[in-house]
């Protein structure tokens, strides 16, 4: 039996393979377009503003929230140095801090709140500091769905508003649907050394059980939310800027 890959977007281990899958790019993108549709829902879309904060997302949770969550166990299994993996979660993280104090001084000293959560949540959520009260799905759904469609949209805004807290709660909800997906997939790649099994038919015969079985609609799943969110905030930038 081949041994499973840690996650479906996992290249083969090794050289730069290794670092294109910490990015874990579909979720990266994923929630990056959680910006996009918060900045571009606000009253004025300021693109300067919005691809500051991409940036600093991109940086933040991209980079060195990844790199922190490989270092806590190594689960996608990459070969990257300790000393390289600490250094993508330092460097990274003080470069979206940098990006936000910027933007605060520039625009808005309310922004260093945003600045400040976001900061914090990198390593208490990856790490699962506070004995991990915050690294389960309602903590992961707030933290990169909600958290960053409300920093695009305050970005862009200045302030929060109805708008913005009902479609945090759809950035919520998504993000909590990825999570329920992803947990068992996980288990399976991760975890689980063999699978076995068979569903009995009721009008005779069975079915195998296998990981692939097991996993490939939870997988199909996301990969479509994660094209479909994509595809919203790219739709939502383009009607803002045309």
């Amino acid at each position: 039996m081949t041994e499973a890959r840690p996650a479906f977007y996992a290249l083969a281990p090794g050289g730069w393979r290794d670092y294109v899958t910490l990015l874990h790019p579909p979720y990266t993108a994923w929630h990056l377009g959680y910006v996009v549709i918060g900045a571009c829902l606000a009253p004025h879309l300021y693109e300067g503003r919005l691809w500051a904060a991409v940036a600093a997302f991109f940086l933040a949770l991209g980079i060195s929230a990844h790199a922190l969550d490989e270092l806590n166990g190594r689960p996608l299994a990459t070969r990257i140095p300790e000393g390289v993996l600490k250094a993508l979660s330092v460097v990274p993280l003080i470069g979206a801090v940098a990006i936000g104090i910027a933007g605060a001084v520039a625009f808005d000293p309310w922004l260093l709140v945003f600045v400040g959560v976001g900061a914090a949540l990198v390593p208490v959520y990856n790490l699962e500091l506070l004995r991990g009260s915050i690294h389960n799905g309602l903590g992961f759904a707030l933290a990169w769905g909600a958290f960053p469609l409300l920093t695009g949209y305050f970005a862009c805004a200045g302030t929060i508003t109805w708008t913005a807290l009902l479609a945090a709660a759809y950035a919520t909800l998504t993000s909590y649907a990825q999570r329920v997906l992803s947990t068992p997939v996980r288990h399976l790649r991760r975890r689980a050394a063999a699978v076995a099994g068979t569903i009995e038919l009721r009008e005779g015969g069975s079915e195998p059980l296998t990981r692939e079985s097991l996993t490939a609609a939870p997988e199909l799943a996301l990969k479509v939310l994660a094209a479909a969110n994509v595809s919203l905030a790219l739709a939502l930038l383009v009607l803002r800027l045309s």
